[in-house]
This record gives C-alpha cells, sequence and structure tokens, in this order.
C-alpha cells in the first residue's frame, strides 16, 4: 500500500500528504544512490518519463520565446527536442545543429558557428539515435561563451554513461542531464532529472519544474524500482555497460558478415548499445517490411529513419538494441547466432 495506494506530492520530509514517512525514506536512498550513479550534484527522480524531464527541466531553463539548438529528428535527434514535441510545448524558437553524416554526430565546428552566431537560451544535446558519444567539451565550452546552459538528453545511453563506458556529460560541459531509467538504465519506466549545479537557487527550479511544473503525485511503485535498479547498478553497473557495447559491436560485425547494411563501418559500428541496418532505398519503407518480418519471426526491433530518410513511417532502416539481450545474460560469443537469426528472419 505504500507504493500503491499513497499520494506523495512534493519533496520528502516536504509533503502536502500524511502517511509518506516510509515512502520518503524510499525516496531519500534513492536521491542519494542517484548523485553518486550518475555523478551529480542534484538529482529528482519523481519523473514519470524522460520526455517529462525534458519538459520539466525546458520550463526550468527558458520561457516561451527564447532560442535553443538541437538534433533535428532527421539527424536522429528524439521528437521532444522538436517542435512537435517539449520544444514546442514550451514555445522555443528552435534551430537545429548542422550534421556530419559520416561520423554520425554534430557537425563540431558548424554546430559552435551555429551557437555563437544566435546566443541560445539553451544548447540541447542527445539524440534517439546515439551510437557515438558527442563531442560535448568543444560545443558546451561555445554555449557558455554565450550564456547558454549545455541540457544533455541522455535516455537512450543513460545506463551507459552510468556505467563509465559511454561519456561523463555533468563532466564535460552539461549543466542539465536527463534520462529514461528504463532503457539502458535496466529501471522501470520513467525518469531523471540531474545536474552538477550545487546553486540551491538552480536546485530549486529544478525541483519545483518536476512539482508542481509538471507532476501532481507521482508513481511511487516505479520510484522504489528506480531505487533497486540504482542499488544494483551501483554494484554491477559498470561491468553491464561495458558488455553492452562489447555486444553491440560485436552484433555489428556479425551483420556485415551475413550481409546487412551497417552504418559506420568505419568507427567499429557503434560505441552505444545501438547498431543501425539499412534495408533499402531512401523513403522506402524497407525498415518498416523488415521490421515486420523479424517480428513474424519472434524478433522485435525498431524501424527508424536513417541519413537521407525524411518520412518516419516509411524509413530505410531498422534501430537495433543490445541491452536486452545482455540484461539476460548474452555474450559476444553468441552475437553469431542472432545475427543469422536476423538473416532467416528478414530478406
Amino acid at each position: 500500500m505504500i507504493c500503491t495506494g499513497r499520494y506523495a506530492e512534493g519533496l520528502p520530509g516536504k509533503r502536502y500528504y500524511q502517511g509518506c514517512d516510509d515512502f520518503d525514506t524510499i525516496e531519500s536512498i534513492g536521491i542519494d544512490l542517484a548523485k553518486k550513479v550518475f555523478n551529480a550534484e542534484f538529482a529528482n527522480i519523481q519523473s514519470i518519463s524522460g520526455t517529462v524531464s525534458n519538459i520539466a527541466a525546458l520550463k526550468a531553463l527558458a520561457k516561451p520565446g527564447d532560442k535553443i539548438t538541437a538534433v533535428s529528428t532527421a539527424d536522429g535527434g528524439h521528437i521532444s527536442h522538436a517542435r512537435m514535441g517539449a520544444v514546442g510545448l514550451r514555445d522555443l524558437d528552435l534551430s537545429t545543429y548542422p550534421w556530419d553524416i559520416d561520423r554520425m554526430e554534430p557537425d563540431v565546428d558548424g554546430a559552435c558557428k551555429l551557437i555563437r552566431e544566435l546566443n541560445p537560451k539553451v544548447c540541447l544535446i542527445g539524440q534517439s539515435v546515439f551510437l557515438f558519444p558527442t563531442p560535448l567539451k568543444e560545443i558546451a565550452d561555445a554555449a557558455h561563451e554565450v550564456g547558454a546552459t549545455v541540457m544533455y538528453d541522455g535516455a537512450h545511453v543513460l545506463g551507459l554513461i552510468a556505467g563509465g563506458q559511454f561519456q561523463d556529460p555533468l563532466r564535460e560541459g552539461a549543466d542539465i542531464m536527463t534520462g529514461s531509467s528504463h532503457k539502458t538504465f535496466p529501471g522501470p519506466q520513467g525518469g531523471f532529472l540531474l545536474s552538477s549545479s550545487q546553486d540551491p537557487i538552480v536546485q530549486r527550479k529544478l525541483n519545483n519544474a518536476i512539482f508542481p511544473g509538471t507532476c501532481s503525485s507521482y508513481h511511487l511503485h516505479h520510484v522504489a524500482g528506480k531505487v533497486i535498479a540504482l542499488a544494483e547498478f551501483e554494484e554491477y553497473g559498470e561491468t553491464y555497460a561495458r558488455d553492452i557495447v562489447r555486444n553491440a559491436q560485436a552484433l555489428g560485425q556479425c551483420l556485415a558478415e551475413e550481409g546487412f547494411d551497417v552504418l559506420a563501418e568505419g568507427r567499429n559500428y557503434t560505441a552505444s548499445h545501438q547498431v543501425l541496418t539499412r534495408h533499402g532505398d531512401i523513403d522506402s519503407g524497407a525498415g518498416a517490411a523488415a521490421a515486420q518480418l523479424l517480428e513474424d519471426a519472434g524478433i522485435v526491433t525498431n524501424m527508424n529513419m536513417l541519413p537521407g530518410d525524411t518520412k518516419a513511417m516509411t524509413p530505410s532502416g531498422l534501430r537495433l538494441g543490445v541491452q536486452e539481450l545482455t540484461r539476460v545474460g548474452m555474450g559476444v560469443s553468441e552475437m553469431a547466432e542472432v545475427a543469422r537469426l536476423f538473416a532467416k528472419g528478414s530478406p
């Protein structure tokens, strides 16, 4: 009943409802663990999703009409970074970074030039198609030159960050980091809002952006699950994250050997959990067709836009992730069999 039948508006020790003492203990442990696991000075673990974390962060950092820079959805940016998502909900003036297709990352010189020309309020970094760490320090330096806040959306790679296998955004120049608790971080559905700031005014603004800004009561049972996942991750996260990256690189190599067109061959296919495969011409719908054939064979994947695609529902590619395979104990030696099953189940 503590986690399923209680309301808990506010922060531990400062609730608007009675009966929260036991849950306050749970959440307080989780906050301390999150700060340790993510190397953060501030953590709010109440958010019910990564997108809600983004909405809250943008509410705290910017006002309607302010300028923001981000990765375009065509280049792998998340929909919450677009006018159709959280950026548009906050009515921000969006400009997108130039993109280096070969390296699958923002063009650093172009991004820095854009930031210095626009003087944005927020520079948003991160993608949902996220093969490689962002060259964050250079971009953050340009952002801080013009007084912008750097916000890093680590939703897809948060477990790799916490496991020390990707990059350390809050030490590389990001002021704020958001993320999901259920992608590479192996917890229940939910989100995190994190910061490197020790400023109590900044921390209060971030907390207020969660409650009352975006949430009233929240999902207490999921917060309890996050706390368990954080405790587990503190013990085993580095090994788990390392194995994810190794499995992803092995899967990329094995898929290429099976004849698939795997992107980023020159960079060992990936430095994250994701592998991208192209299955036909741009905007042909070949990715959607491949995803359906694989699902019919019992393999769940995600059709996804790849460089050049312009239509989200008829993309040419697939986005694959190995974190679930890794979580159940599969290793590098088994990726060849996974690739063989892909070849058997797709055109």
